[in-house]
């Protein structure tokens, strides 16, 4: 993972100390992402390069129609409070049709969705449209999904799924767990779940 310090990133982006550190007090950028690290000038923060300059371009832009605590919500890894019907899936492209009917094969007619369903719509959707695993694959990641995620209360930040042998399995891991696989192991898919759930809320 790339890095950049405090000061390159203040230089890069043209923000102050003081924005950085009411941005992260308002919960808009994560505690975790603030890294301090021994140089030989003493203690420096970096920060995850690639994460951190596209938070603060959607900060920057945001700002002007958004409040701060509204902000918050849209990048917060907790659900949010909404219900969403089939149209309003399909209409904001968060979920085709096909994909939908797939999701409540075998259920009876259901009209609205909650933010969980919303995300494992969203995520199976996104499955799809890799081409990179079969639709039993899928299926089987999304119950994995359904089942556990909601638990995890944001802690869980990956959707992996790999395959061994022509045998593919589904993990959900937090990125401060770091995950290794032997050579046989191919990773066919790797999802951060916390970018995704923001990218939702970016849709509702």
């Amino acid at each position: 993972m790339e890095q950049i310090s405090k000061k390159e990133l203040l230089d890069l982006t043209d923000i102050s100390y003081g924005q950085l550190y009411r941005w992260k007090r308002k919960g808009l950028i994560p505690e975790e992402w603030f890294i301090r690290k021994s140089t030989f000038t003493g203690q420096e923060t970096f920060f995850p390069k690639e994460e951190i300059l596209a938070r603060v371009e959607k900060i920057k832009n945001m700002k002007d129609d958004l409040s701060l605590e509204d902000m918050a919500e849209k990048f917060s890894p907790m659900p949010a409070e909404v219900r969403l019907s089939s149209a309003d899936l399909v209409e904001r492209k968060i979920a085709s049709q096909s994909v939908l009917d797939l999701f409540l094969k075998g259920r009876k007619e259901q009209t609205s969705f909650s933010f969980e369903e919303t995300f494992a719509l969203y995520t199976m959707n996104n499955l799809l449209q890799s081409g990179a695993l079969t639709l039993e694959e899928v299926e089987s990641a999304i119950k994995l999904l359904t089942e556990h995620y909601p638990k995890s209360e944001g802690r869980v930040s990956e959707l992996i799924v790999v395959r061994k042998l022509g045998v593919a399995a589904s993990l959900l891991v937090s990125t401060a767990s770091p995950v290794f696989f032997d050579e046989t192991v191919k990773i066919v898919y790797r999802a951060n779940l916390s970018a995704s759930v923001e990218a939702l809320k970016m849709l509702l």
